[in-house]
């Protein structure tokens, strides 16, 4: 009886084994079905949020890029506009030193004609009539108002005006 007991106790229980055994098998199966699941899901959001940062990124390369463009040409123009502005004070100091020395030799020959030295042999307008008597034609008063030089008056200082300078 005891063999009974225990063949038939063993037979019982390894149906029941073997039912728990494939159970079992039955279970990790289910659970490594689910983790092969869910570790696919997880590696194609991984996938994803990688291929959303590489467009993030490459938006960004693209951004920077056409700012740098834009940078380039506001530098390029701004250049220009310098080299432009640099020509053009270059001209008008060429064209200051020109009307400075003619300032300078409008004034030296300003100072000149009223320093009244005596270079032309009379020191006083009334001198003028005296040196050119010997011509015997008559001087206009209006019209050389007593002036060796007819066209200025008394001792007033010349002043010159830019537009009176050719350039």
């Amino acid at each position: 009886m005891a063999t009974s007991r225990t063949g038939s106790s063993s037979s019982s229980t390894t149906p029941r084994s073997s039912s728990s055994v494939e159970e079992f098998q039955q279970a990790l199966n289910e659970r490594k079905r689910k983790r092969m699941a869910s570790n696919r899901e997880a590696a194609r959001r991984s996938r994803m949020r990688k291929q959303k940062q590489l467009d993030d990124l490459m938006g960004q390369v693209s951004q920077l890029a056409h700012e740098n463009n834009q940078i380039l040409v506001n530098i390029n123009i701004t250049t220009q506009i310098y080299l432009n502005i640099e020509a053009e004070n270059a001209v008008l100091r060429a064209q200051m030193a020109e009307l400075s020395t003619r300032l300078q030799s409008l004034n030296e020959i300003n100072d000149f004609i009223n320093s009244n030295n005596g270079v032309f042999g009379y020191d006083h307008p009334n001198n003028y009539e005296a040196a050119h008597d010997h011509h015997h034609h008559q001087v206009n008063d209006d019209t050389f108002m007593n002036n060796p030089w007819g066209c200025f008056y008394g001792n007033q200082p010349l002043i010159a005006s830019a537009d009176m300078i050719m350039y």
